[in-house]
């Protein structure tokens, strides 16, 4: 084959178009590249770039497999699947006092409001493990008073007191300052092993013990709003037993089938690209067209379901109404969920539509670019499944993450000091154990007599135990630097092997040997701090998102719309600088892996190089990656409505293999996520090599200039595709 070098008919008429093309230079954009005749694509005598960063990060990972080994002998994950008392024994434990009590009783509720819920999985207040939760409401005080005529009413309510506490006779206030008893008891309900109050709605407002407002033994008033509040995060923290049993089970009967309609999404992402590389146009405008007519078709039906739900008794109940339900045929049979379906398809649908008619030439150009993406991949079918080494990375991160954290939230334990009447005495606010506290000489002392053993928080006096919620931040934004490395990382090195084709005087002959392999080890080998750095910028302005998304859900209650707006401000804020950091990384990994510089000149001569071109990079502007995604929806779409038909046994041939589910979702959803992300892994390599290409292509131009000395490495079409990008409006 002869050597693969475009040279252009008139020298001085493509050094004018490329001057059409790019920006006017300008000093504050840089200087363009210069012709080097040495240069043959990504350069191969580099150096290691960012060392100290590389240092940082790796002694990051050491410290974090630390912290996982401390947090695995501190924690004990048990503690979020079964209650533990104050005393630390679980309730329903054989062995133990707590055989016949499985539920945890909460002495003050109200009291799991506080962050510390989240982070050690505990309500700072006493815990009792009891055979029932209360089923009527009533305060300590009423009970005093009506046990004089009827000593049922104590015998009831001693259920929910300290098993050895049964002095009637001992004033209110010491009984809620040693915390023998709850200052009240509200009508509850078992969730997860832990009793939440059970809210009713009279007559549009929600109640509990058919009341708004309440008083408790101290005569404070509550309402019914701050029992929601602790409730809502008690039962937040985990979800329901029996319908996680129940999901356990559908995938038990149902994983071989889930295996399959993976395989088949494997298999039509297969069976695209395909076609993508040898009928591009064809492929996309028909998926095109396919999407609008499943559109259109949706909205239809969902305007029949409609019609039908109109008249029909219940339908107009809300979503909030209903509120959280495991079978879904009960949002089906809301006219409120057929409306949202609606709406949501038709904004979908007028979208496409206005693109289609105000940016149809670069809809032509990104498929011209797919096409020209097909052909690098088809030459470097490895490319395809290197997202499986980006996959088994992310599992790696997400499940020592996971484990991690849920061994520092059950490292708290029920901590204990002594309470003294008398202020003078020594051991008072220490440290004591209630198993050995009576055998102690604490007590016996003058100053110290009738002193006790109470619980007082959860927790620990270790620096380990008072750190906890920065190790716990520590943990998150470990686990983001790591995830977002894992990504830098594959478009590093899906990026030097996409250069490497495109630099090639000869394609395929002058490919060097094992492209992939060689990037990825130039990736590790020598730009491991770089892409740690630009992971470590994005990971921080993540954890700032995530934790203003928290003060946010914290904020909710409180009528402060001065603190709301500045919140919202800041969210909007970090959300665009999150999204332009992306984009400013992704070019930037591309020029690590062409040039090998370091991460900040990197990212400088990415910026500079698209504003001197930032014409043609308009051309680029989301249409090829919506073009991708259409792709996507329409794989994953087509694998689910073959799912939805087999589980809902709608096929008559295989009916009878259809397995017996509790909820026919549980696979059906993990298909079609599974799908999505299937053919996300695919498409996404499809995303960077049009991104490297795009990249190479406007160095080509600044370096060379179509001449015989200085031949262009871009093929006749993508000239012709790019080069006349500027007049595409």
């Amino acid at each position: 084959m002869a050597p693969h070098r475009y040279i252009a008919g008139r020298s001085s008429a493509v050094q004018t178009e490329a001057a059409a093309g790019a920006a006017p230079p300008a000093p504050c954009y840089g200087e363009p590249q210069k012709f080097d005749k040495f240069f043959r694509g990504p350069v191969r005598k580099r150096s290691c770039t960012d060392v100290l960063c590389c240092l940082i990060f790796i002694t990051v990972i050491l410290l974090y497999v630390a912290l996982g080994i401390v947090a695995w002998l501190h924690g004990d994950a048990k503690k979020v699947l079964y209650p533990t008392d104050s005393y630390g024994q679980f309730c329903g434990q054989k062995g133990t006092s707590n055989v016949k009590k499985p539920i945890l009783f909460y002495f003050n509720i109200l009291k799991c409001t506080n962050p510390a819920v989240l982070i050690n999985l505990q309500c700072p207040t006493t815990q009792m493990c009891v055979a029932k939760c209360p089923d009527k409401f009533a305060t300590y005080a009423d009970m005093q008073l009506q046990h004089k005529l009827n000593k049922s009413h104590w015998e009831y309510y001693r259920q929910f007191c300290k098993p050895d506490f049964n002095n009637l006779d001992k004033p209110l206030s010491q009984v809620l300052r040693d915390e023998d008893c709850p200052s009240m008891i509200v009508p509850s309900r078992p969730f997860f092993q832990r009793c939440v109050p059970d809210f009713i709605t009279l007559n549009g407002t929600v109640t509990a013990a058919n009341r708004t407002r309440f008083k408790d033994a101290l005569e404070m008033a509550h309402n019914d709003t701050e029992l929601q509040l602790p409730a809502k995060d008690v039962t937040g923290l985990v979800d329901t037993k029996q319908l996680g049993m129940k999901i356990v089970e559908d995938y038990a009967k149902s994983w071989t089938w889930i295996l399959m309609g993976l395989l088949l999404s494997l298999a039509v992402s297969l069976v695209f690209i395909l076609l993508l590389r040898f009928t591009a146009g064809l492929l996309l405008w028909t998926t095109i067209i396919t999407v609008i007519l499943l559109l259109a078709y949706g909205m239809w039906y969902c305007s029949m379901k409609l019609s039908q739900l109109r008249h029909k008794p219940g339908s107009d109940v809300t979503i909030v109404e209903v509120s959280l339900q495991t079978d879904l045929q009960v949002y089906l049979q809301l006219t409120q969920t057929w409306i949202i379906f609606l709406v949501s398809l038709g904004v979908t649908e007028v979208s496409i539509l206005l693109m289609l008619i105000f940016l149809r030439r670069r809809v032509r150009v990104a498929i011209a670019l797919l096409r020209e993406a097909s052909k690098a991949i088809s030459h470097m079918m490895s490319t395809l499944f290197f997202p499986i080494v980006t996959f088994l990375l992310l599992t790696v991160c997400i499940s020592y993450w996971l484990m991690t954290s849920i061994h520092l939230a059950s490292s708290g334990n029920p901590i204990y000091k002594v309470v003294s009447p008398d202020v003078s005495c020594p051991y008072a606010n220490s440290t004591c154990k209630p198993e050995t506290f009576n055998r102690t000489n604490v007590s016996k002392l003058a100053l110290c007599q009738g002193s006790q053993c109470l619980f007082a928080f959860y927790g620990g006096e270790t620096p380990y135990h008072r750190y906890l919620f920065l190790l716990q931040l520590s943990n998150l934004l470990v686990f983001l630097w790591l995830v977002n490395f894992s990504l830098a990382l594959e478009q590093c090195t899906l990026a030097g092997t996409f250069a490497s084709y495109y630099w090639a005087k000869r394609k395929p002959q002058d490919i060097p040997p094992c492209p992939l392999f060689s990037s990825f080890s130039r990736a590790i080998r020598y730009h491991t701090g770089s892409l740690a750095f630009g992971a470590l910028i994005l990971s921080v302005v993540q954890l700032v998102r995530i934790i203003l998304e928290y003060l946010e859900q914290k904020l909710k209650g409180v009528d402060n719309s001065l603190s709301r707006f500045i919140l919202h401000c800041l969210q909007c804020c970090f959300w665009c600088l999150e999204k332009f950091l992306r984009y400013m990384n992704h070019n930037a990994y591309i020029m690590v892996a062409i040039y090998g510089k370091n991460f900040c000149t990197s990212a400088r001569e990415a910026f500079f190089l698209i504003m001197r071109n930032v014409v043609r990079v308009a051309v680029l502007d989301r249409v090829t990656d919506f073009l991708l995604f259409l792709g996507k929806v329409l794989i994953a779409g087509g694998v689910g409505v073959v799912a939805f038909f087999f589980f809902t046994s709608k096929i008559p041939v295989i009916q009878e293999e259809v397995p017996n589910l509790n909820y026919y979702w549980v696979p059906l959803l993990t298909v079609v996520i599974g799908a999505y992300l299937i053919a996300h892994g695919f498409f996404n390599v499809y995303a960077i090599c049009v991104d490297t290409l795009f990249l190479c292509f406007c160095d080509d131009l600044e370096r060379n200039d179509g001449s015989s000395e200085k031949p262009f490495r871009m093929s006749p079409e993508l000239h012709r595709i790019l080069g006349k990008s500027s007049q595409v409006h």
